[in-house]
């Protein structure tokens, strides 16, 4: 850059003064001053976006990385889930024989009584509810009341003292 110190500064400001004049000096910095500002705006935002992209780049190849990553653990993952598969069909083989020879002998035990099954119990019906003056005496809301409504019931009542 160019190395600008107080005493080349006043030296070019005086020979602009000479050579410019004193009425016209004003509006002349006025509009050197605007240009410098513009070029400066234009550098920052050149090196704003040179940096965008330097981030972008970045950015893409953490992306890139993050996929590859992603990809060997899937592959793990479904290496591993096959193993688990062919070792979990293996076992479940066995016990499906071991079981079909269970059931051929108890079917021959039981000569067809049905086996007891437990009651289903049906959840959503709700097995206690609280009694409608207990709620009443401990003051629980059982509806709601718009905030007029509210305000009229709580209201005071006006005496009737003449």
């Amino acid at each position: 850059m160019i190395d600008l110190g107080i005493s080349k500064i006043a030296l070019i400001g005086a020979v602009a003064l000479v050579v410019i004049g004193p009425d016209k000096l004003p509006g002349v910095a006025r509009t050197l001053g605007a240009l410098l500002g513009k070029a400066q705006r234009y550098v920052a935002d050149v090196k704003a976006e040179v940096n965008r992209s330097m981030d972008l780049e970045e950015l893409k190849k953490m992306r890139d990385s993050v996929q590859n990553a992603a990809q060997d653990v899937e592959s793990s993952i479904q290496s591993q889930s096959d193993d688990f598969e062919k070792s979990w069909s293996e076992m479940t083989d066995g016990l499906a024989q071991a079981e079909s020879e269970y059931d051929s002998q108890s079917a021959m035990q039981s000569l067809g009584s049905p086996a007891y099954k437990t009651p289903k119990k049906n959840w959503r019906t709700k097995q206690a509810a609280v009694p409608r003056w207990y709620k009443v005496r401990s003051g629980v809301r059982t509806s709601a009341q718009s905030g007029a409504a509210r305000v009229a019931r709580y209201r005071p009542r006006p005496s009737s003292s003449h």
